[in-house]
């Protein structure tokens, strides 16, 4: 009976990890023998007989009889004399087998047994917890919001695993509460310790990849092929997608009419703003593509630098170079090339217009952060800048009115002088 007490605090396990049986019994008779090793120094003549289902376990020694005097090995040999208050016409050289009750091993070897059982079904629970997210890594999953820390977000799915959300894969503008589902990828599993740590994601390209796999039915069906992704979490992103089937419009698919398909991925990425383009072999065209909104006027490529020079109209510039240079950097990144914007008019770097005034030369008078913050958006002389609105350098830069102003009077000075 004192048996069933250690298999009762097993089955509180396997009827929590719905550990199948099969497992049951090779971690159940694991503990057992290595409990008979270190109490007889060899567990080759036991056997142990487990009905897990019943809570019932039997553990039973074979030894061979010799006479007393031979006796030399007494876990494997029993005396005839012993032998024969078993059973009265055992015969020398015959096999006798023996059950070894729990209590025989000992109180600590029990306690000890317990211990090791418990350790081995966290074991086994952290290998196929491991192993069930391991093999979904890069697919989209969702959990429920359990804490929330300053440098991480605890999430918990259904089945109670715990998953990592780390400030650095949170999108800028996410804000979580208790109880709130989150939807990530699985980025990766990692051991701490035995323990598998599971890291999510929402800033990975993958992410949105798979948001358009599961949001637009088209790239589901592999009717529309996501050629590549890149993106700045929270604020810009660019899709490449084609299709092998002239019949699609893989673009007007994605977007969807009046944006309704792409709008609930823009809504999940923190309103992303996300620019989804028709992919070419045609480097030319890609390029010019992936620079939209800005109209290109021509490019000349550099195939063995991967360099590309872009000529646009001055009007087009800010629209190419993006809020943030966000576009320009986006494009580069989804082309492979590295783009240089060059004003229409402009040779070698110089500005047709003479009367023009380089924002640099100003550096003793306009601090460089506010000449880079210009050089942003395309504005890198004087006339540039006085040619626009206040109001739109606001909006197209990260100035202040007041800052922008004081630039203005200070290149104004210059040509009314």
């Amino acid at each position: 009976m004192e048996n069933l007490a250690l298999i009762d605090s097993f089955s509180e396990f396997k009827d929590n990890k719905l550990i199948d049986r099969v497992t049951l019994m090779a971690i159940l008779e694991d503990v057992f023998r290595n409990a008979l090793k270190k109490k007889y120094g060899s567990d080759d003549n036991f056997d142990i007989i487990i009905n897990p289902d019943k809570g019932d376990m039997e553990i039973w020694r074979r030894r061979v009889i010799v006479a007393d005097e031979d006796l030399d090995f007494e876990n494997e040999e029993i005396t005839l004399t012993e032998a024969r208050m078993i059973e009265a016409d055992f015969e020398i050289g015959e096999e006798v087998s023996e059950e070894v009750k729990l209590i025989d091993l000992g109180r600590r070897a029990i306690l000890a047994l317990r211990q090791n059982l418990i350790s081995k079904i966290h074991e086994h629970d952290n290998t196929n917890l491991y192993k069930q997210f391991k093999d979904i890594i890069g697919d989209i999953y969702t959990a429920e919001v359990h804490h929330v820390r300053p440098r991480v977000v605890i999430l918990v799915d259904d089945e109670g695993n715990e998953i990592v959300l780390p400030k650095e894969k949170q999108i800028p503008s996410d804000f979580f509460r208790k109880g709130d589902n989150v939807r990530g990828i699985i980025e990766s599993v990692e051991l701490k310790g035995n323990k598998p740590q599971i890291i999510m994601s929402r800033t990975s390209e993958k992410f949105l990849e798979k948001l358009f796999e599961q949001e637009i039915p088209e790239v589901f069906d592999g009717l529309i092929t996501v050629k590549n992704v890149v993106r700045i979490p929270g604020e810009k992103a660019k899709v490449a997608v084609d299709s092998y089937d002239d019949r699609i419009d893989p673009v007007g698919a994605c977007v969807g009419m009046k944006g309704s398909r792409i709008h609930g991925i823009v809504r999940e990425l923190g309103n992303e703003n996300i620019d989804v383009i028709n992919y070419t072999n045609n480097i030319q065209l890609f390029i010019t593509r992936a620079l939209s909104p800005a109209k290109v006027s021509s490019i000349k490529i550099d195939e063995e630098t991967k360099r590309a020079e872009v000529f646009l109209k001055l009007e087009e510039v800010s629209k190419a170079i993006g809020r943030g240079g966000h576009n320009i950097k986006l494009a580069g990144q989804l082309t492979g090339y590295e783009l240089d914007v060059i004003r229409e008019g402009d040779v070698a770097g110089t500005v047709a217009d003479e009367d023009d005034v380089e924002l640099t030369e100003f550096s003793d008078e306009i601090e460089d952060w506010v000449i880079e913050e210009f050089a942003k958006i395309g504005l890198d002389t004087a006339k540039s800048i006085l040619k626009q609105e206040v109001e739109d350098l606001v909006r197209r830069t990260d100035l202040e009115e007041e800052t922008i102003l004081d630039v203005m009077k200070i290149l104004k000075e210059e040509f009314d002088s």
